[in-house]
């Protein structure tokens, strides 16, 4: 009898294997088009003077170009908004640096294409809403110019495989502007991930969990909220699966095989409406909650949430677990390693809750000190480190201004930028996959492979110096 529920046992094991393996919905990867190349660690001519122009100036644009004034060798060529009060103010603004009038384009949605074309031009910046990111992205790399795309920089997969086969056919850099992975926590924990204090990293868990209420209105012609009516899923992936992607060497020795989204009803967003308009919305789309859980090519797993609606704290989670020690940024930001001395009555103890605690303070301090990025020493003019002058410059505590000037230091070094175009596509795959993972009642669905068969050429991620 043993035997025989044995054999039952195994057959139905199989068989839900091989069931599983057959529901997995493929992802199409396109053939790479005659004659190009992956862009990995991709190297172009050194630029001395960066020419930048920036399109966009609602939210984000505004505090990109105030923080590129920051940067020695740095030229603002042009300013492009829908508004004219836009172009202005931060033209103003410039001034007030010290710095001469950009050309300012502004008047409809189409406009952008005439800075695109620019030929004083190196890098285009683009912080306008969701719609236009890839549209404006995969003009800039057609017109020759490096672009930097604000998160998410694409929302479907047309786009992200348009913006890989331009950056591959023109060789230039296709940066997501995804400023988490700059967070002095993100940046120390990859170093001490990089050095081999948490082990092997198994798993990783990351989050955009943000009451957007107070915000919603903000947004011109209400486009944000417009777009989560739509569509279903992580709608805005990239702050909580970027850090966690560069720890976990995704296209860099590992890959994203496949992942499986469930999600909460919606309720939070359609009272809202309903609340400031009287509008009783029926066909709201996106959940309150969305959880996405991906397993990789080398056996390991990623959770990624989203709730833009909730009354909860913000977090983006940030939590990596080694084989040696754990790493969390949210609620509580901190460390815990193995081989630390535990006390024998802890120990012995199954129901004492503190057998495994976060190092003490200041051991923690001790290690965020050690293990700071080396990237971060960097030297400005007035003797402060990169790390000090982004405390100085701000944004978001000063992780914006380390990922601008990491941009801009490479480009003008000639070096791999830190973000590459096949990050930007694995973060924003997330957002048409999820959605077709929820149509299909959260069937598992396949990741390409957007490096198209080089996932496993390069040994981790490596910030250039």
């Amino acid at each position: 009898m043993k035997k025989m529920t044995s054999l039952l046992l195994g057959i139905f094991i199989m068989s839900s294997l091989t069931l599983w393996s057959q529901q997995v919905i493929k992802t199409p990867v396109p053939t790479r088009p005659a004659g190009q190349k992956d862009v990995l660690e991709l190297r172009t001519a050194p630029i001395s003077t960066v020419r930048v122009a920036f399109i966009g100036l609602g939210m984000r644009g505004p505090g990109a170009v105030q923080r590129m004034t920051h940067i020695p060798g740095v030229e603002i060529i042009a300013l492009c908004d829908v508004l004219q009060k836009n172009t202005s103010k931060v033209n103003d603004m410039l001034v007030k640096r010290g710095f001469p009038k950009a050309k300012e384009f502004y008047g409809d949605t189409e406009i952008w294409r005439q800075v695109t074309k620019l030929p004083n031009v190196d890098l285009i910046y683009v912080a306008t809403d969701w719609l236009h990111h890839a549209k404006i992205g995969i003009q800039a790399l057609k017109d020759g110019k490096h672009v930097a795309i604000e998160v998410p920089s694409a929302m479907n997969m047309d786009e992200i495989w348009e913006l890989i086969n331009l950056a591959e056919q023109k060789r230039l850099h296709c940066v997501p502007l995804e400023n988490c992975g700059y967070d002095k926590f993100e940046l120390t924990t990859l170093n001490m991930v990089q050095q081999g204090l948490l082990g092997e990293v198994l798993h990783g868990e990351g989050a955009y969990i943000h009451g957007l209420q107070p915000y919603w209105n903000q947004y011109w012609n209400n486009w944000r909220m417009d777009y989560n009516r739509k569509h279903r899923g992580d709608l805005y992936p990239t702050h909580g699966i970027g850090p966690v992607c560069q720890a976990m060497n995704m296209h860099r020795g590992d890959k994203m095989n496949f992942l499986v989204s469930v999600d909460t009803k919606a309720v939070g967003n359609p009272a809202f409406i309903k609340e400031h308009t009287g509008e009783d919305v029926k066909d709201f789309r996106n959940g309150d909650h969305t959880s996405t859980l991906i397993r990789t090519e080398k056996g390991k797993t990623i959770l990624v949430e989203h709730n833009v609606t909730s009354p909860r704290p913000y977090s983006r989670m940030y939590q990596l677990t080694g084989t040696k020690g754990f790493a969390n940024k949210y609620p509580i930001e901190g460390y815990a390693l193995d081989g630390g001395e535990i006390d024998p009555e802890v120990a012995g103890n199954h129901e004492n809750l503190n057998a495994h605690s976060f190092v003490p303070n200041n051991l923690r301090e001790s290690l965020m000190k050690k293990y700071q990025h080396p990237i971060t020493k960097a030297m400005f003019d007035d003797k402060k480190t990169l790390i000090e002058k982004a405390e100085e410059v701000g944004g978001h505590g000063g992780m914006d201004f380390i990922m601008d000037y990491r941009l801009i230091y490479c480009l003008q070094k000639g070096l791999p930028v830190d973000m590459d175009v096949y990050d930007l596509a694995e973060w924003c795959c997330l957002i048409p996959l999820t959605e077709i993972s929820l149509d299909n009642n959260s069937a598992p669905v396949e990741i390409p492979d957007f490096t198209r068969g080089a996932w496993n050429k390069l040994d981790g991620l490596k910030f250039a110096q």
